[in-house]
């Protein structure tokens, strides 16, 4: 694990971006429209690609970094040089690309390209992984929520950068709520864009409600109890409603065919609706953490129930719970582990 995010390190760009995954330089093959492979004299395996529409890589580094640390109790990697730069440092250059390259100065938040919830595939592209001229940039719930759990995450394992770091986090996290929140409505408005939405007058785009983001924000600490239990509530009825199986519903109602150029983005397609275990998991786990854990209890018994039935753990599933794919996700594989671990910690306490 220490490795694979030293890859990451040692193909971060000299603007402290991180790529968003990495394949062997024999396998790169470049295709018109494709990735455009990264390269480092410091990696010589390796070669990065990057989906530039999403503002979601640098943080996931930070946590994955986090994570590795809490499991293996050993902070040795934060020290570790990667060429010049310590990994410690490589982090807080990673967070600063999104403030120098993602910030808006209107809102005080990161921004990123129109996509849905958590999704990395933007509206206004056949494939839709890289920014371009069509491409609409706003603020959302999830790449701001991710950076906030970064942030928690940086200032726990150096609690010397804590005055550098916590008044970005907390204005982040008050602006969050003060431009993405929407008290009546009890939910995140999907997107406030920098300039205006691409989508036209007569849609509604702020009628959809985010389960992912929402999740996340949640992670982060943005709600409290009585919002959760709405967000909860909020949730079971669009499930019910739309005819999903469980709360990884991605999101709901999900957006007209006519809003995403890509083809899997259809209604209740892919990320536009699909029901992904990869983040309703991570619902689950957040309402063991706040104390809802009879309705965490009976919200993952669909999410466990079709890994037995289709005997894997898919990418995602469709509306009417037909499993979609790869059948060996570790993405869904391990928020479950991880919720069941804090199932049976809670009843050993």
């Amino acid at each position: 694990m220490k490795e694979n995010l030293l890859v990451f390190c040692r193909l971060q760009g000299e603007d402290g971006n991180i790529v968003d995954g990495f394949i062997p330089k024999s396998k790169a093959v470049a295709s018109e429209g494709g990735y455009q492979y990264i390269y480092s004299e410091l990696e010589p395996d390796y070669c990065g690609h990057k989906n530039t529409v999403e503002t979601d890589h640098e943080s996931s580094l930070i946590q994955a970094v986090y994570k590795l640390i809490k499991v293996s109790n050993r902070l040795d990697i934060l020290d570790e040089k990667v060429g010049n730069i310590t990994v410690s440092d490589r982090m807080e250059l990673a967070l600063q690309f999104l403030l120098d390259n993602r910030w808006s100065d209107k809102y005080e938040l990161i921004y990123g390209a129109t996509t849905a919830d958590w999704g990395d595939v933007q509206h206004s592209h056949p494939w839709g992984v890289t920014i371009d001229e069509n491409t609409h940039f706003c603020v959302d719930i999830y790449d701001n929520a991710m950076m906030v759990i970064a942030l928690n995450n940086l200032i726990e394992l150096k609690p010397g950068l804590k005055d550098k770091w916590e008044p970005v986090r907390d204005k982040i996290a008050k602006n969050i709520m003060a431009v993405l929140w929407d008290d009546i409505g009890q939910k995140f408005i999907p997107h406030v864009y920098l300039e205006k939405s691409p989508y036209p007058a007569g849609f509604n785009e702020d009628e959809i409600y985010y389960h992912g983001g929402t999740a996340i924000a949640i992670e982060a600490g943005l709600l409290n109890q009585d919002q959760i239990r709405r967000s909860l509530e909020k949730m079971v009825n669009n499930v019910k409603v739309s005819g999903a199986a469980s709360i990884g519903l991605t999101l709901y109602p999900s957006y007209p065919e006519w809003a995403f150029e890509n083809k899997g983005m259809v209604p209740y397609g892919y990320q536009n609706g699909g029901d992904w275990t990869w983040f309703g998991g991570r619902m689950i786990q957040q309402l063991i953490k706040y104390g809802f854990v009879q309705e965490a209890y009976e919200q993952i018994q669909p999410m466990v129930h079709r890994v037995v039935v289709n005997d894997g753990f898919f990418e995602w599933y469709t509306v009417d719970n037909k499993p979609m794919g790869s059948g060996t996700f570790r993405g869904s594989a391990g928020v479950l582990w991880k919720a069941i671990r804090m199932f049976e910690e809670w009843e050993s306490q």
